[in-house]
């Protein structure tokens, strides 16, 4: 990948200030008071509950993680503008994802809205979503596309590779321990979660991208507070604001123990696992499980880098004891059903 070059810095720029411009004019968020949107009786659990629901049904429709996340900046700049409803709330949720699908989804990619209301499993009429959606575009005056955290994650990306080539190896291209765009969908997914942590709702999406994106640097290159200076001057974050978004994020994701993984589908086939292995003899089966694990550890040595987390070296043996023991709790992620 050869250097954008001056033009193209010019280009991100000018992404990036646009981005801002529409942060500025449509960014807001519902302000909370004893627990419950102000005015409403919407509780910030029943809030944070609904935008993983919306996680959920993207996840469901197959829409991209853009939708997801303009669904999510609707919903809270409708419940920013009304006096929203408990029993209301859904269907807000569901119409605001509806209209985002709209914005960012090819017309094959979303179908009917009575199909979606169908597969998501809702009650919903077709005539109260078309109202619904009349009532949110009337009370956002028509202007639902605003910038949204993963729209800046991707800025970000770009114009850290512009600038810096020699990152290409750790966030752009892929290396021979880190799969081709691994970063960009690792941030992706990390910003989906943040977007559901109520303590990171006051920070824009600015903000929080850029978090996100510098706590990965820390662990990449020593060079990261140049970087960093640069992105802050570029996306004018305030620094106070900006330190204390990152001290919760990071606080978040480790709590969260975050992995790429984690929301992998999985379909087992065990008559073609057996097959396979009478047609395989005792000692390549014994060989190629070694070298699989082997490619397994250096492609998680990656993640135990991401977030520098090393063992002590007293503290290896009773640690691995702990992971075998806890082995079917944590470590392997929920399966779902092939989608047809």
């Amino acid at each position: 990948m050869k250097n954008p070059g001056a033009a193209e810095s010019r280009r991100l720029d000018g992404l990036l200030e646009a981005a801002l411009v529409r942060e500025a004019r449509l960014w807001k968020v519902p302000v909370f008071k004893n627990g419950c949107i102000q005015g409403a009786d919407i509780s910030s659990s029943q809030h944070q509950e609904m935008i993983l629901w919306l996680g959920e049904m993207n996840r469901l429709f197959r829409f991209c993680p853009e939708t997801f996340a303009l669904g999510v900046c609707v919903l809270n700049r409708l419940l920013s503008t009304v006096k929203a409803q408990t029993k209301y709330l859904k269907c807000i949720a569901f119409t605001s994802l509806v209209l985002a699908a709209k914005i960012n989804e090819e017309d094959e990619v979303i179908g009917s809205v009575k199909g979606l209301v169908v597969q998501s499993g809702c009650n919903f009429s077709t005539a109260e979503i078309l109202r619904m959606e009349r009532i949110i575009l009337d009370k956002l005056h028509w202007d639902l596309y605003t910038a949204t955290p993963i729209d800046f994650v991707h800025i970000f990306h770009a114009m850290l590779v512009s600038s810096h080539p020699h990152l290409i190896p750790s966030i752009g291209l892929g290396s021979g321990k880190r799969p081709p765009g691994l970063q960009v969908a690792l941030w992706t997914r990390q910003v989906q979660h943040c977007m559901a942590c109520h303590q990171l709702w006051q920070f824009k999406g600015s903000t929080l991208a850029l978090a996100i994106i510098t706590l990965e640097l820390e662990a990449l290159t020593p060079d990261w507070f140049s970087m960093l200076t640069d992105l802050l001057k570029k996306a004018q974050v305030d620094s106070a604001e900006f330190i204390h978004c990152k001290e919760v994020v990071d606080e978040y994701l480790h709590s969260l123990e975050f992995s790429l993984t984690t929301n992998a589908v999985y379909i087992f086939n065990s008559t073609q696992i057996q097959e396979e292995e009478r047609a395989q003899s005792p000692t390549r089966h014994l060989r190629e499980s070694g070298r699989d694990q082997e490619d397994s550890d250096e492609y998680y040595d990656g993640f135990r880098n991401l977030y520098n987390e090393e063992a002590t070296p007293g503290a290896e043996g009773s640690n691995r004891d702990d992971s075998f023991e806890q082995e079917d709790i944590s470590s392997c992620p929920p399966l779902h059903p092939a989608v047809n």
